[in-house]
């Protein structure tokens, strides 16, 4: 006998009749079903579950030196403090950077030419750290832009991170065909993809829907149903199927419910094996999570801090890449230092202090996980399914079936209990810090492509708080 099981010895054994008994006596005249919750998207969650068989999720593995990639992102307009807030997270403990390029500098850097882009970046060694973009339409052009910055050095780890889907559906219209669109990023991804053997090519992201109130099941669909149009289209350029599926990362959303993100991000990588192995490539998913932005508040922002952390923690747990906390001040405005500081600070607590993700897995066999796991990737399989037999991702946004789904899981949301808003509101707001910086907007190329605008019904973002005031 082990230890274990010598210690076990001196109490009896659990048994679910003895919880029921227990719950039943502390519920009264309450039902049993009032424990009993589901999803927005109708997934069942029960109060107790069994041990699960197996592992649901592909077996990943853990990188001997960091278990993920932590990533900043930086949106600060003015391009030489965008440089140094980069500089300023690398030094600090972070591994990768995140670029937001608006060349109008309402939501990201003030970027709009090779020599703007080449500043922001100044001083990063791209060799050793990666830098990824987040460019919308403008993706293309960002790319080469940062294809110059790397100067064809072959071990530069760029992240070009085309995804012109994801900026069709949040604006609701494309500047000319999205198919155009599709066309042109596919072609310079695979100009680049020689010249930079380890570049990520294509975001496959679910983020828009998320963040526009969509449920998990919609946002793993919308993200698998985004890798196929995108590495169809890699393929029609040139670029064999295997090494497309390689260069495609995909990309979820964390919040603070962490066990249904740890659930999302299992039944993702279960997905992309199935979709990935039927088209004969490497079954392994990269996911990079970006802590979710409508779950942020502008009340008591001091309590936004523990939400990121449980972002954090589920992305980690989940078997994320990657991961990139925002601010616990982006709902009122730009990042201070400060808050720049805690952003990093939560992901390194939790890596080097924590030791959260030594373990490849270490939600597997969880009953409730593993039964969760299951469902989501079951109902974002059927949503899949139904997205590539209406005719693919395009048709599915402008058929307006993408957005009928996402408002339907909003309509289903319950009003939530928010910690610091409708749950525990301070008697008194604690004022918090906020950068101010002037929009000053950079003369950039023009993203429109010959051809007539595609239209569909805009994802649009909202905030869970201020969804209920």
């Amino acid at each position: 006998m082990t230890d274990a099981d010598v210690l076990a010895s001196d109490f009896p054994p659990a048994t679910e009749a003895a919880w029921r008994a227990l719950v039943d006596k502390t519920l009264g005249e309450a039902p049993f079903s009032s424990l009993e919750k589901t999803t927005v998207e109708g997934l069942a969650i029960e109060p107790l579950y069994a041990a699960a068989p197996a592992p649901l999720a592909p077996a990943r593995t853990v990188p001997a030196d960091r278990a993920w990639e932590v990533a900043a992102l930086t949106a600060h307009p003015d391009v030489a403090r965008a440089n140094s807030e980069i500089l300023a997270d690398l030094r600090g403990g972070a591994a990768a950077a995140v670029v937001r390029v608006d060349p109008t500098g309402k939501a990201g850097v003030a970027v709009g030419s090779e020599a703007a882009l080449a500043r922001a970046v100044d001083g990063v060694i791209l060799e050793f750290a990666p830098v990824a973009l987040d460019a919308g339409f403008l993706g293309p052009q960002a790319a080469d832009w940062l294809s110059a910055a790397a100067k064809a050095s072959p071990t530069a780890l760029l992240r070009f991170h085309l995804d012109p889907l994801s900026a069709f559906a949040r604006a609701g219209a494309s500047p000319g065909p999205i198919e155009a669109h599709l066309i042109a990023a596919a072609n310079t991804a695979v100009r680049l993809a020689e010249t930079y053997p380890l570049a990520q090519l294509f975001l496959a992201s679910g983020h828009v829907v998320h963040e526009a109130g969509g449920g998990e099941a919609g946002e793993v669909a919308f993200a698998a149903a985004s890798a196929i149009a995108y590495a169809k289209a890699l393929v029609r350029a040139g670029l064999p199927m295997t090494d497309a599926f390689g260069r495609i990362t995909l990309g979820l959303s964390a919040d603070a419910d962490y066990f249904v993100t740890i659930a999302k991000l299992r039944a993702a990588r279960a997905v992309w094996a199935r979709i990935a192995a039927a088209c004969g490539a490497d079954p392994t998913a990269r996911i990079e999570a970006r802590s979710s932005r409508r779950m942020l508040t502008a009340k008591d922002a001091w309590t936004n801090m523990i939400r990121l952390t449980a972002a954090g923690f589920g992305a980690a747990v989940g078997g994320a890449d990657s991961i990139v906390l925002g601010n616990f001040t982006d709902a009122l405005g730009l990042p201070t230092e400060f808050a720049r500081r805690q952003s990093r600070n939560s992901q390194l607590v939790l890596m080097e202090e924590a030791h959260i993700g030594r373990v490849a897995d270490p939600a597997a066999g969880s009953g409730y996980i593993e039964t969760l796991t299951d469902e989501i990737a079951r109902a974002a399989w059927a949503e899949f399914q139904a997205i590539e037999t209406a005719g693919g991702i395009v048709a599915a946004l402008t058929s307006g079936q993408i957005a009928g789904a996402v408002e339907a899981a909003r309509a289903a949301r319950p009003e939530p209990k928010i910690i610091g808003v409708t749950a525990f509101p301070p008697a008194k707001d604690t004022p918090v810090e906020v950068e101010i910086a002037a929009a000053k907007a950079a003369s950039a190329p023009s993203p429109r492509l010959p051809g007539p605008d595609s239209a569909c019904p805009p994802l649009t973002p909202m905030r869970i708080s201020e969804a209920f005031e």
